[in-house]
């Protein structure tokens, strides 16, 4: 009769471990899916003809100082087309700095992905932000596109390192 429950307790135990291991697997497939329909719709937006287009004007304004930004594109966040092409750029690395910051997206994956433009772009547009955020009273303007930025960069100086 012990026989008997101790083989009943083993199938019981051995069917709990079965499902946890089964659980497991779906988590992991679930956070791969999850993180796949993520990168899908970042990508989404960011190949958008509106984003290219927006990207390709934050890439070659030309400015010499705040105070002439200002007088050749507007007041940051203002609606002349410069900054607007600034803001629909920098309200999308905003996000994806947000992301990063919470550990949802993984920086290796933004690299690929988006990369050379946010060098390129954090290039441009970091003079202006820093100083709008002194001129406007604004501490926390861009601080994710910032943080995003900084990220990159620290990213971009351990590869360079390595390399050497």
């Amino acid at each position: 009769m012990s026989e008997i429950q101790t083989v009943s307790i083993a199938v019981a135990s051995a069917g709990v471990f079965a499902a946890a291991v089964y659980y497991i697997f779906q988590i992991r497939h679930q956070t791969r899916l999850r993180q796949t329909d993520l990168v899908m719709r970042l990508y989404s937006t960011f190949s958008s003809e509106d984003h290219r287009t927006a990207g390709k004007k934050v890439i070659w304004i030309t400015y010499k100082g705040y105070d002439d930004y200002v007088k050749k594109y507007g007041q940051p966040n203002s609606e002349e087309p410069i900054p607007t092409a600034v803001d629909t750029v920098l309200y999308f690395y905003e996000e994806v700095g947000v992301l990063l910051s919470k550990k949802l997206i993984d920086i290796d994956l933004i690299d690929q992905l988006f990369g050379y433009n946010i060098m390129l772009v954090g290039a441009k547009v970091m003079p202006i932000i820093e100083e709008a955020r002194k001129r406007l009273n604004v501490p926390r303007f861009w601080t994710n596109f910032e943080y995003l930025y900084s990220e990159m960069k620290k990213r971009e100086q351990k590869l360079q390192k390595s390399q050497a």
